[in-house]
């Protein structure tokens, strides 16, 4: 009882359900796209129907007005161009060009952050050169001996006015 074989499964059933409610809409559909297709057929009343008629050409004429002159021509064909060209400047993006320029954003931060890295570290190392040679200075005075091979007082006396010099 219920199996699928004798046609009676429910999953069988829900198919059927489903393919039925498919149909349906289909048949609404094609009600729907008839009565559209109605709407729009020309059914005018006999004795008003040269007017309407008229009134249709009027508007096909003014759709397909003929060009009066090549010059006017020319300039409306300019004036397009033109409009076309500022549309093209103000139109939505695509996701690609989106993607690209944001892209581009990035490439350009982390270069400008490579450059400022770089810039720092040329100045710790310039600093840092500064210092050692500022010291080995002072320490080749300080360490200066005289010929008994004591140490050189006078000029360590001359390197403490000098560095006292510099601070007052």
């Amino acid at each position: 009882m219920g199996s699928v074989q004798e046609g009676r499964g429910f999953a069988f059933r829900r198919k059927q359900k489903i393919e039925r409610q498919y149909k349906k809409l289909l048949k609404k559909g094609r009600k729907v796209h008839s009565q559209q297709n109605d709407q729009f057929t020309d059914t005018y009343p006999e004795h008003l129907k040269h007017l309407y008629l008229a009134e249709e050409e009027k508007m096909l004429k003014k759709r397909r007005r003929p060009p009066d002159d090549s010059v006017l021509s020319e300039e409306k064909l300019n004036k397009a161009a033109q409009s076309v060209t500022t549309e093209g400047k103000f139109k939505k993006k695509t996701s690609n060009q989106k993607a690209k320029e944001e892209y581009e954003k990035i490439k350009a931060e982390r270069a400008r952050k490579k450059e400022e890295a770089e810039k720092r570290k040329q100045q710790r190392e310039e600093a840092q050169r500064l210092y050692k040679q500022k010291k080995m200075e002072t320490y080749k005075i300080l360490c200066k001996k005289t010929k008994k091979g004591q140490p050189n007082l006078n000029l360590q006396m001359e390197f403490l006015l000098q560095k006292i010099q510099q601070n007052t």
